[in-house]
């Protein structure tokens, strides 16, 4: 076989190698611009933690500030159904009524949402966005959200629609993870309790949790109640994954939060899970961060 036929066959093979490659990868939208937590530290360790799985391409939309004019808002307009999924690190102002709209289509007719720590205490006046997220903290939200979810010690779920207000944590620490749902794509294979990095353990959240799966849970010594920090939830067709864990960089730098983000990314993609555990994982008495270089 003579060169130039080479070369054709070399380029073809190429052409169908990046062609598969493509249509393997997650195209995920990352959403921030407003956060009470520090989202220009947050947003490249997110980035970092799912582009170097190889599975996952993320492509940042930043809001408008705070402060921001009403031209800013109108410009802003992220094309949601470009993407296979959306990753909420947003919790501010409201958003124009055509992005919630175009939200909950999109996840309604099938599409895949993300929400981490702080994106729950968002909106806590758009219902839909509570149906989505299941459970929210903060924002005025009380029992009129709907009720109160949490483990007891006989390990059962319960749902206390008693007055309260809805979000709370205590001092940041090292906590224990507690898998509920053991054979969960997202948490299989995981030891049945590992301890997450220093973080924000949430606690007393409240929303409409109609379709909410609770995968794992971690006590809290303020609310003494086994909270709910991996979950999922059906919305439409489309499915939410959904981790109060997160507070900062060094939170999520965390091995089993990456682990923990990157399967249940997929998970809200596929319904199901591709990517083995990190071949080091925190134990129950030791946590484990990746290097912030």
């Amino acid at each position: 076989m003579n060169n130039p036929f080479r070369f054709i066959i070399f380029l073809s093979l190429a052409s169908l190698f990046g062609s598969f490659l493509s249509a393997e990868s997650i195209k995920v939208l990352l959403v921030d611009g407003q956060n009470n937590h520090n989202w220009k530290a947050t947003t490249p360790v997110l980035k970092q933690a799912l582009e170097s799985a190889g599975r996952f391409s993320v492509t940042v939309s930043t809001s408008p500030a705070r402060n921001g004019s009403k031209d800013d808002w109108a410009q802003w307009n992220p094309k949601f159904g470009s993407f296979d999924v959306t990753l909420s690190n947003y919790n501010g102002q409201t958003w124009p009524e055509s992005v919630q709209k175009g939200l909950e289509d999109y996840v309604k007719g099938g599409g895949a949402f993300v929400v981490v720590h702080a994106a729950n205490n968002s909106f806590s006046g758009w219902l839909e966005y509570n149906r989505m997220i299941g459970l929210g903290g903060w924002g005025g939200r009380t029992e009129k959200n709907g009720p109160y979810l949490y483990f007891d010690d006989s390990s059962k779920l319960v749902r206390d629609p008693r007055p309260g207000r809805g979000g709370s944590h205590g001092a940041q620490h090292e906590f224990t993870v507690k898998l509920r749902q053991k054979e969960h794509p997202i948490v299989k294979g995981m030891p049945s309790e590992w301890k997450h990095a220093k973080d924000e353990l949430y606690d007393s959240l409240r929303g409409p949790a109609d379709k909410v799966e609770v995968i794992a849970t971690a006590y809290s010594s303020k609310s003494k109640r086994h909270e709910p920090i991996i979950m999922t939830i059906s919305y439409g067709k489309g499915r939410v994954f959904h981790t109060p864990m997160g507070h900062a960089d060094y939170s999520m730098r965390c091995v089993g939060f990456q682990d923990v983000l990157r399967r249940g990314t997929e998970w809200a993609v596929t319904g199901k899970v591709t990517q083995a555990l990190s071949k080091e994982f925190p134990s129950a008495d030791k946590t484990l961060s990746v290097s912030s270089k």
